[in-house]
């Protein structure tokens, strides 16, 4: 496995003309991160969103501290994946950009990761429970309840704590790619959901029905909850994912 690696800090120039990733991949990046405060899933600026290329072994995803509003897309910062250094970018990536990085390395299937403080799920890992499975909508998109880590040791904040952050989640899932993919988001300990899916599109839409199913849970716990029947949980999942998926059209593109 790759070793963590802090960020090189790129010379502060204007921006040039990008090589590393396609337009279409930045474009992509840059709107999933403009939804975050149109979807409610972020204060300030308590989100970030990245894309991968694989192909060309870099990751687009947003710069630090850089307020939605006045995001561009030539502020977004290419890493490297083998070792996190910038390869592109006027500005310092996310601080949680080792994060990413450790999850891109870990799961095959992951072409996007997101990253939110949304209240609600956030309500959950700080009191290190998972969001359990209570109805249908949960079940359309987790096949199983968002889990939540163990917490971070005193070394692993001291040392590589970003990178750290990202294996506690792979280790959650045993380093299993089908899990990630039927699963496709994780509560950090203490402190608040990542999301992840095919591209960043998925990703941030995973992240903003994580925010929603653990609203729905918050309210239901609170009336008391109801067991529902595997079966019926199993349905919705299977209707929707899977070689006998059938919700939704083919895309007329």
């Amino acid at each position: 496995m790759s070793t963590p690696a802090t960020p090189a800090t790129p010379t502060r120039t204007e921006p040039s003309v990008t090589t590393a990733v396609s337009k279409d991949l930045r474009r992509e990046v840059l709107e999933a991160n403009l939804r975050i405060p149109r979807a409610g899933l972020a204060t300030l600026t308590w989100g970030n969103v990245s894309g991968v290329d694989r192909q060309a072994g870099v990751f687009v995803i947003k710069p630090s501290g850089v307020a939605y509003d006045v995001l561009r897309e030539e502020d977004l910062v290419v890493v490297s994946l083998s070792d996190g250094s910038v390869v592109e970018g006027h500005l310092r990536p996310s601080t949680d950009t080792e994060t990413h990085r450790s999850l891109y390395l870990a799961f095959p299937s992951i072409g996007g990761v997101t990253h939110t403080h949304s209240t609600h799920a956030v309500a959950f890992a700080q009191a290190r429970r998972a969001i359990p499975v209570l109805g249908t909508t949960h079940a359309d998109t987790f096949n199983g309840p968002v889990p939540v880590t163990a917490a971070l040791t005193p070394q692993q904040c001291a040392t590589d704590y970003e990178y750290n952050t990202g294996q506690v989640i792979v280790d959650l899932l045993d380093r299993d790619d089908t899990r990630a993919r039927e699963v496709p988001g994780a509560l950090v300990a203490h402190h608040g959901p990542f999301t992840w899916g095919a591209d960043a599109t998925a990703s941030l839409e995973h992240a903003i029905i994580c925010e929603a199913v653990a609203e729905m849970a918050l309210h239901t716990i609170a009336l008391g909850t109801a067991e529902p029947p595997q079966h019926l949980l199993d349905r919705h999942f299977t209707r929707k994912h899977g070689p006998d998926a059938y919700y939704g059209n083919p895309s007329s593109t």
